[in-house]
């Protein structure tokens, strides 16, 4: 019973618009102070101990790279190379949205910079080309889940922290996940854009145009193949990885493309610290949260729950996709990802399922429920760029959500999807 008071609370306040990291730590906070069960001194201990995890770092490194891109005019660039790549397909605004999110997601590893970034480029071009504003916000909230499937992706580091896995490992793992959700996106468009008659490109797929535009983009797809071929080929740490590719987004930005000023830095150093630390309040506030759920047996109730399921696998998957799902909608996921994501991947490996695997089934489920109405940021972020109205954009993503969870229930069910390049570079779980 306490549990499930705790989580109602926690649940009200956030709904209320409580800050997450506030709240993780009221809660304990009061708890202790009414029962004494503790001295709150453990509150900051805590609070030290979660993110006592050198990987950790390399998060501002990738914000700061996101942002550096940004002010760069790199994404422009990426924005370019994906209408080329597309071409004259039907839709082809909303299958460049989709493609330059799996272009982003492999710099940055952010679904709210993939939503903010992405979105003020394409969803007022989309707007101009015909598109309702709902669809065009509601396609560009959906295709940001890549922005932390797709390596590098900050939920990744974070659940490794909290679950003890390699980081190479899930990078490996997220790869084929990112790029099937991508697809995924597209085949939908494709039919809702037949359906619709929406616009076509009136400059047909060209070989040479997308060499152009390859060349001119260049610089910025390096930075991907060096961040994540370092990690998965164990060349650097995630944290050297991650420093390097920030200095070379530095370096295209200011030397190369020469679109970037001082000034510019000074904003994207600013941007990517004040968004790091809003990451790290978080995490550092779920460490005691975890403690007082611990204290409470909600964690061992919620194993106990979960394995009572698996004498079915299909049964098992659907149960664990829902409650992943459900949990997504109405929590942060970097929240869901420290308090939530090692007891699912604790019960999945106790299922008999490989530890990579149940991480990213984690990571995968938490970001589709993240960008779902009522609290998804991303879906909040694509509708105040559209300026649409925020039940309209989530009928708009209804198609997109359905395919999306039924991938999720196949990441469960198909070991393979997420093992398959771990086990060809040499990781195992």
């Amino acid at each position: 019973m306490e549990s499930i008071l705790l989580l109602t609370v926690l649940v009200v306040l956030i709904l209320l618009g409580a800050p997450v990291g506030f709240t993780l730590i009221l809660l304990p906070t009061v708890y202790i102070l009414i029962t004494g069960a503790a001295p709150l001194i453990l509150i900051p201990g805590q609070m030290f101990s979660a993110i006592d995890f050198v990987p950790l770092t390399a998060i501002p490194f990738f914000m700061l790279t996101g942002e550096l891109m940004t002010s760069a005019t790199i994404t422009d660039r990426l924005v370019n190379l994906s209408q080329k790549i597309i071409g004259r397909m039907r839709g082809s605004m909303a299958q460049a949205n989709v493609l330059v999110s799996m272009f982003f997601a492999g710099m940055n590893g952010s679904v709210v910079a993939d939503a903010a970034t992405v979105g003020s480029l394409t969803i007022p071009a989309m707007k101009r080309a015909g598109y309702p504003a709902a669809f065009s916000a509601g396609i560009t909230a959906v295709s940001s889940t890549i922005g932390g499937i797709i390596p590098p992706s900050i939920m990744m580091i974070v659940l490794a922290n909290a679950s003890e896995i390699s980081v190479g490992a899930l990078f490996a793992g997220g790869i084929i996940p990112g790029i099937l959700v991508g697809a995924l996106l597209m085949v939908i468009n494709h039919f809702i854009a037949v359906k619709n008659n929406f616009e076509r490109s009136e400059e047909p797929f060209s070989l040479r145009a997308v060499g152009d535009a390859g060349i001119k983009a260049s610089f910025a797809l390096l930075i991907p193949v060096v961040l994540v071929g370092a990690v998965v080929g164990g060349v650097a740490s995630v944290v050297e990885a991650g420093a390097l590719t920030a200095v070379i987004a530095l370096v295209v930005g200011l030397f190369v493309y020469r679109t970037i000023t001082w000034t510019n830095c000074k904003g994207a150093f600013v941007r990517a610290f004040r968004n790091s630390a809003t990451v790290f309040i978080i995490i550092a506030a779920a460490g005691p949260f975890s403690w007082l759920l611990t204290s409470l047996g909600a964690i061992t109730e919620l194993e106990e729950w979960l394995l009572g399921y698996t004498h079915n696998p299909i049964l098992f998957a659907l149960v664990l996709c829902i409650f992943i799902y459900l949990l997504g909608m109405v929590m942060d996921s970097a929240a869901n990802i420290i308090v939530v994501g090692p007891v699912i991947v604790e019960v999945m490996v106790k299922a008999g399922y490989p530890d990579v695997q149940a991480a990213l089934v984690c990571v995968v489920g938490f970001l589709i429920g993240a960008v779902t109405p009522p609290l998804g940021v991303a879906y909040f972020t694509g509708a105040a760029i559209a300026k649409a109205r925020l039940e309209s954009v989530a009928v708009a993503m209804l198609p997109y959500i359905v395919a999306l969870f039924f991938l999720l229930f196949l990441l469960v069910l198909v070991p393979d999807i997420t093992m398959w390049l771990p086990g060809v570079l040499g990781f195992t779980g």
